[in-house]
């Protein structure tokens, strides 16, 4: 079986270690558990790697974040992944730091990554996990958190928290969807 495991975030350098780019971060801990390196393709920095008899297809789009689904379109087309076998994992302002939510549809939620996503695939038929951020932002300045690097008392809390990520996206291609909401959710 085959999976396309997204990671959304925002390339280049300056954007690194920002709140937005939180999937990238979720999938670059996985690539290194993994020993596996990404590579610069078509729409994206890609890595393949394996979990037992799954094939893994890690994606970390370098569209930008509002034009994630054009590289999530390419990469299941060329991979002939099925959308339930699909899993993006996404930055969440509504969550706490650290906190992970799984969900195998729905909306977008206000993201824009996952809202181009749904847009382009003209479904919200796909899983994601959505990692908590917070909002600890005076109003009016959500778009600088977001693309503000996290301080050093957030990435101990990080440090914690993306390797549950990282269990949480193995369990999605080992177990599937619902057991994964099951084990993680609450945890």
């Amino acid at each position: 079986m085959k999976y396309l495991i997204v990671g959304l975030g925002n390339p280049g350098d300056e954007y690194q270690d920002t709140r937005h780019n939180i999937g990238f971060m979720v999938l670059d801990a996985l690539a290194k558990a993994s020993d596996t390196v990404f590579e610069d393709r078509r729409y994206g920095f890609v890595a393949q790697m394996r979990i037992k008899n799954r094939e893994l297809v890690l994606l970390k789009p370098t569209t930008f974040m509002n034009l994630s689904g054009n590289a999530v379109r390419y990469w299941m087309n060329k991979e002939n992944i099925q959308p339930e076998n699909l899993l993006v994992v996404a930055d969440d302002l509504a969550l706490p730091l650290g906190k992970i939510r799984l969900r195998k549809q729905g909306s977008g939620g206000g993201h824009n990554g996952i809202g181009n996503i749904i847009q382009v695939l003209c479904s919200e038929q796909f899983s994601r996990l959505r990692f908590g951020i917070g909002n600890d932002y005076p109003m009016g300045a959500q778009i600088k958190f977001v693309l503000d690097p996290f301080n050093e008392d957030e990435r101990k809390i990080l440090d914690e928290r993306i390797p549950v990520a990282v269990e949480a996206v193995r369990n999605f291609c080992l177990a599937g969807i619902d057991d994964t909401m099951c084990k993680f959710n609450n945890k």
